[in-house]
């Protein structure tokens, strides 16, 4: 994946102007993409490879969803699929007072996962191992929205809105990239799309509830 690079001094000015973290967010943010960049060395965690990548392909795209939907409304999300963090953990630094929720099975990434939490200091974050279809059967956490920067298929995302589901009052934001379709099945539950930019790259955020 080919990043278009910018000189690091450049880099945080841009973060700041679009999303103005305090001083202690922006440190936060500073350590997080140096542990990645470190750790990415011997471990796959993202096809970034520079600064200027994570902070725009991850922070930037993953503080995206603040831009159309009011965060200071929500008191828990699940980020689905998380990865090396993403989009929970830059939710989370920017928005204290988030119960955050990190769904992913493979160790090595829990392990990252804990790691970082550790080195930012971060409290009610969760790291779950549960499988989706696992997590959606038998998880009792009082979620009021999932994230994911489409980790799944929206079909298979969809199970959260069946009847019998504990969480089917909650909304789903849903990371796609500009030419998605959704699914003819799951097209009733797409309230509204936001289109945006991220540097170069055009991206669409849907949302989805009953």
């Amino acid at each position: 994946m080919k990043t278009h690079q910018k000189p690091a001094e450049k880099v945080w000015p841009e973060f700041i102007e679009l999303y103005q973290p305090n001083d202690a967010q922006l440190e936060q943010f500073k350590r997080y993409a140096a542990y990645l960049l470190e750790c990415n060395q011997n471990f796959n965690l993202t096809a970034v490879q520079d600064l200027s990548g994570v902070v725009r392909s991850h922070f930037e795209d993953s503080l995206a969803v603040s831009k159309f939907f009011d965060m200071k409304t929500v008191s828990t999300i699940a980020d689905i699929g998380t990865g090396a963090g993403f989009p929970g953990l830059p939710l989370k630094i920017m928005f204290p007072h988030l119960k955050v929720i990190l769904i992913e099975v493979t160790r090595k990434k829990q392990e990252f996962l804990a790691d970082v939490i550790r080195i930012l200091g971060l409290t009610d974050v969760e790291i779950c191992g549960l499988d989706w279809r696992t997590f959606v059967k038998t998880a009792e956490y009082p979620v009021d929205l999932f994230v994911t920067r489409a980790a799944l298929d929206e079909v298979e995302l969809s199970r959260i809105f069946r009847p019998a589901c504990r969480f089917n009052k909650a909304t789903l934001a849903y990371w796609a990239s500009k030419d998605w379709e959704c699914h003819k099945k799951v097209e009733p539950l797409v309230k509204r799309m936001e289109s945006y930019r991220v540097g170069h790259k055009d991206r669409r955020l849907a949302f989805l509830s009953l």
